[in-house]
């Protein structure tokens, strides 16, 4: 080849790569997401969640060993590890950070202001101050949240659907959680309408829940509710404690009620890492997490379990089986 020629090629290719589209430069080097989650590594909710956001990034195009690192940390429901593993995290710089709950956003947020973050399962993303707002999040914050308070109060009208002679229900929560506060007011709201008493019943361990339901148990006519994303970590507990007193008890997620629990009804946390990762894909590809609005869920699912309700002796209304996304035998 000539040198006239060679460098007309030069120049050509040059060009050539300047004018490939971002998007497409972006992906041409290897690109680091950490994920930090409340649940452990062996969980197998945890495992649903992970292969669904691993495949819709690689369904956009970036795999894992070409142009794609992900960082994992369990915090197995600790707060000591989730601020141990969030700080671990933002030490290795990653391009963005996905978080699950608000257990996991509040020591991200603490460590960086300048990292992307994308939560999924937060209960109050304004409230707790991860984003300004939901149109508008502001900041390198944004991601999708689990509920609307008034999710809360269909909680309890599903109990008294489900469990007519139910009049006192202990509300199992996490204190710290900062959307536990309106969703409680929500409740209570229904409560009143409904001839209900509350009891609450804190959930920061085992133990304390042990003792909780168990004291509540010693009346008649009790349900449950459980609240909080962090009710994931403790659901085997909280589903025996339901059994072993006869206890009929509404959830927030499906998995509780994969796990042996009642009935539940809230969003589709694992779809929620479907978006999540949607998200994750374009801010990789340049765009500011400060302008991708906050989203609700799109889907809620209603999933039931029968063999828990023939445990308890329930004989489930048709109106509510009808509505069933699931039902378990």
């Amino acid at each position: 080849m000539s040198d006239i020629r060679r460098r007309d090629f030069i120049t050509l290719l040059g060009g050539a790569v300047a004018s490939w589209p971002l998007a497409v430069r972006a992906q041409q080097r290897t690109r680091r997401v950490g994920v930090l989650l409340g649940l452990t590594a062996d969980d197998l909710e945890s495992s649903r969640r992970v292969t669904v956001f691993a495949q819709t990034l690689q369904q956009l195009g970036w795999s894992e060993g070409r142009n794609l690192h992900l960082e994992y940390r369990w915090g197995a429901g600790d707060v000591g590890l989730l601020q141990k593993y969030a700080a671990e995290l933002v030490a290795l710089a990653p391009d963005v950070i996905v978080a699950n709950g608000d257990s996991a956003m509040g020591p991200l947020q603490q460590a960086t202001r300048t990292i992307p973050i994308v939560f999924v399962n937060a209960s109050d993303p304004v409230g707790a101050g991860f984003v300004a707002s939901l149109a508008q999040p502001g900041g390198n914050v944004t991601g999708f949240t689990a509920f609307e308070f008034t999710l809360s109060a269909k909680w309890l009208e599903l109990l008294k659907d489900i469990a007519p002679r139910v009049t006192r229900v202990a509300v199992i929560r996490d204190p710290t959680v900062p959307g536990g506060v309106g969703q409680f007011a929500a409740i209570q709201g229904a409560a009143v309408a409904l001839g209900v008493e509350l009891v609450t019943v804190d959930m920061r361990s085992n133990a304390e829940i042990d003792r909780g339901v168990t004291a509540f148990a010693r009346q008649p006519n009790g349900g449950l509710i459980t609240t909080s994303p962090r009710s994931a970590v403790h659901r085997s507990t909280i589903i025996a404690l339901a059994a072993r007193y006869r206890l009929p008890a509404v959830y927030p997620y499906r998995y509780h009620v994969t796990s042996g629990g009642l009935i539940a009804y809230g969003a589709d946390i694992v779809d929620q890492y479907r978006h999540a990762a949607a998200y994750v894909d374009r801010i990789l590809k340049g765009e500011n997490p400060a302008d991708l609005p906050v989203q609700a869920p799109t889907k809620y699912e209603l999933v039931i379990n029968l063999k828990t309700a023939k445990a308890l002796g329930l004989e489930l209304p048709a109106s509510v089986l009808g509505r069933a996304d699931e039902v378990i035998e």
